[in-house]
């Protein structure tokens, strides 16, 4: 039945005959992006994407500008029948291909300058629409002999005519809604949210409630382990107390000395396998739940992506090289912090607090002063931790042009390649480079200075010991077993609880917390049952003084006033030059955008009232260029299917 629907599709989309000829047929590969497949073959599979569900409404986009002459011809008869018997709105550079359009709209300037059919504009020579067939025409004379007319010829012939256009009217100063439009825009602008790191350990845990369990044995494993570092220094320090206790003259003093160090080295054995085995266990079970949470992080971010709207995508800081990158390297930094670096936590403050109650429980006096010296030891790696985590939040935002160039260049190698521009491209990356490359060596000078200077803190809190300590010897205040056990268990645990690295797992959690709460004026949530659900779509779409600009390009009014009403299963064509806002209208109706001022509506429905995914289960749109996935013939048609038939 499936297979039934494609290829009826297909024959509606005059695509059955060449993929009958496919060694595989249906089930053959179209490659990757399609590049098994001719422009005209890829654009037809599209065309029977689009209509294998059957919607009320097609949307074209300039389907047939990027095609030769042969192959326009083929796919434009199979749009016409695909047209039939649902409203379509067609977008058109070559107007040979909307003759037989029930309407055309000639747009320009974000206004409607003509309405009428194609034998109507004509009948007015000093029309816009005329102005366009005779631009055309005129350039088409001069080019006989050529095979094709490349889309980006069109466009210049469009913007050499743009300025003979008669325009209708003409505004001048600030209008109330020009004024409306600044101010939305102004309020889109929101302050960058600073993730602390209890922030950000909190979001991180609440996300992932499946490991809480084996967070939970990696956490006791991990006190555990803790400890044995201060232990380490009762040990230590026993054995320096037997070492100092006798002369080397003394006539049993190698047996005593060989007795001490025998039990004492048992108990570092009996130590190292109970270590041996904790770090088993909280490595085990941090490791598997941090595999938990990068999983979730991914799915989550992921889902947020496909859920932003198309302004999200618009903005430069959100490009495919740096969301890619991103969505790869945020989450495996992540697994760090939630992972391994979890667990040092844990043990390092388990380590701390052993620490303090051994140094404090041997001597009071140098146990305190050692506790006191503590934050002095741990801004050190505080310090350090800030100083990563700044110049890596600065190499970041540095390489991500770089990134995205490299991707560019990677998408479209074939045509680098026909170009023989390898050396440009590798020129412009080596340029893109040099940048964050000139600012680290800038700043590794003052903040290589402020690393040196925190990590000097933890040989002079040593040094204070020393010094303390010899001052309670000399006074007999102190035994050298416990000044060691001291200096062991609070000096040295603390400047071990210090060096915890989680610098590139906070970076990469904040960026992946700032993807999830970022808020987008369309959100689309593919199981939400918010808004109207129609049953079924006639096909009425009205424009009513409708004012958009783009929230990139705020200060270029695209659409301006405009009025529209598209009449059930009609076929109405919009033309225009380049930026009239032909293509802003599809956006529009798709609901990609959301008008700034004034309203567009289907069968009597605002669009914003509409259930997102039901108002586009409704429309089939074909872009210029069509998106074809990596799969067979069959599995790219199927994915347009989105009605349970």
């Amino acid at each position: 039945q499936r297979l039934e629907l494609v290829i009826n599709a297909c024959k509606v989309a005059n695509a059955d005959g060449f993929i009958n000829t496919l060694p595989e047929k249906y089930d053959n590969s179209v490659g990757e992006r399609g590049m098994l497949l001719s422009g005209g073959q890829k654009q037809r599979v599209a065309i029977a994407r689009a209509i294998v569900s059957d919607p009320p409404i097609l949307l074209l986009d300039e389907a047939t500008a990027a095609l030769d002459s042969a192959s326009e011809s083929i796919v434009q008869k199979a749009l016409d029948k695909a047209a039939k018997n649902r409203t379509t709105i067609a977008i058109a550079h070559r107007l040979s291909t909307i003759k037989n359009a029930n309407q055309i709209i000639v747009m320009g300037g974000g206004e409607i300058l003509e309405v009428g059919d194609h034998n109507s504009l004509t009948a007015n020579p000093d029309g816009a629409y005329s102005t366009f067939v005779a631009a055309q025409s005129l350039a088409q004379a001069k080019d006989e002999e050529a095979a094709q007319v490349n889309s980006d010829v069109v466009e210049k012939n469009d913007d050499l005519h743009e300025d003979v256009i008669p325009l209708n009217r003409v505004k001048s100063g600030r209008s109330v809604t020009s004024q409306i439009l600044e101010k939305n825009n102004e309020e889109k602008v929101e302050k960058e949210h600073h993730y602390s790191m209890f922030e950000v350990i909190r979001r991180l845990v609440k996300m992932n409630r499946p490991g809480w369990s084996a967070y939970t044995s990696g956490s006791i494993a991990a006190l555990v382990t803790g400890s044995a570092y201060p232990i380490m220094g009762i040990l230590l320090g026993r054995i320096l107390q037997h070492i100092a206790a006798r002369s080397p003259t003394d006539p049993d003093y190698h047996s005593y000395i060989r007795h001490q160090i025998d039990r004492d080295s048992l108990w570092f054995f009996i130590m190292a396998i109970g270590a041996a085995l904790g770090i088993l266990i909280q490595s085990w079970a941090m490791h598997y739940a941090g595999e938990l949470l990068t999983y979730a992080l991914r799915h989550e971010s992921f889902k947020k992506l496909l859920r932003s709207d198309v302004e999200y995508f618009d903005k430069k800081e959100n490009s495919t090289g740096v969301l890619t990158s991103n969505l790869a390297d945020n989450a495996q930094k992540v697994q760090g912090l939630a992972g391994i670096s979890a667990s040092t936590i844990i043990q390092s403050c388990s380590t701390l607090i052993v620490g303090v109650a051994i140094g404090i429980g041997y001597n009071w006096k140098l146990g305190l002063v050692g506790t006191a010296c503590i934050p002095l030891t741990l801004s050190a790696g505080i310090t350090r931790l800030k100083i990563v985590v700044t110049k890596d939040q600065q190499n970041k935002k540095s390489y991500e042009d770089s990134a995205e160039m490299a991707c560019e260049a990677a998408g479209a190698i074939r045509t680098v390649a026909s170009l023989t521009r390898e050396g440009q491209a590798l020129e412009e990356y080596q340029t893109l480079l040099r940048t964050p490359l000139r600012n680290s060596i800038r700043t590794s000078l003052w903040s290589s200075a402020i690393y040196g200077l925190s990590q000097g803190m933890a040989f002079l809190v040593i040094a204070l010991i020393f010094w303390y300590g010899s001052q309670l010897i000399m006074n007999l205040e102190i035994e050298l077993e416990d000044f060691y056990v001291c200096l062991m268990a609070v000096v040295f645990s603390s400047i071990q609880a210090g060096n915890v690295d989680v610098s590139n797992a906070r970076g990469g959690a904040a960026r992946i917390l700032k993807l999830l709460d970022t808020k987008t004026e369309i959100e689309i949530e593919t199981t939400s049952q918010d808004g109207i659900h129609l049953d079924t779509v006639e096909g009425h779409i009205t424009f009513e003084d409708v004012h958009f600009r783009y929230p990139t390009r705020s200060d270029v009014p695209v659409l301006r006033s405009l009025d529209l009403e598209i009449k059930p299963g009609s076929y109405v064509a919009l033309v225009g030059p380049s930026g009239c806002g032909k293509s802003t209208t599809i956006q529009l109706i798709e609901r990609f955008y959301d008008p700034a001022y004034g309203s567009v509506k289907l069968d009597g429905h605002e669009l914003r009232d509409l259930n997102l995914n039901n108002l586009r289960s409704h429309m089939a749109l074909v872009s210029q260029e069509p998106t074809l996935y990596a799969g067979t013939v069959k599995y790219n048609i199927l994915m347009g299917a989105v009605k349970p038939h």
